[in-house]
């Protein structure tokens, strides 16, 4: 897959997350390549997935 993206002016006030996800990027600002990738050598009958938990609320 190729991705052609042209960014003009950004500008970054505020940002609030709410979770992550096992296997995330989060980016803000430029990057010439990214490159990802995943092994996962586990079995997947011991694989156990849970409930999403939010990140802690500050303040």
């Amino acid at each position: 897959m190729e991705l052609h993206v042209v960014n003009h002016e950004l500008s970054v006030g505020n940002i609030e997350v709410g979770g992550v996800t096992t296997s995330s990027l989060f980016l803000i600002g430029d990057a010439d390549c990214i490159n990802l990738s995943s092994a996962f050598d586990t079995p997947p009958e011991s694989l156990i997935i849970g409930p999403i938990v939010p990140l802690a609320q500050e303040g």
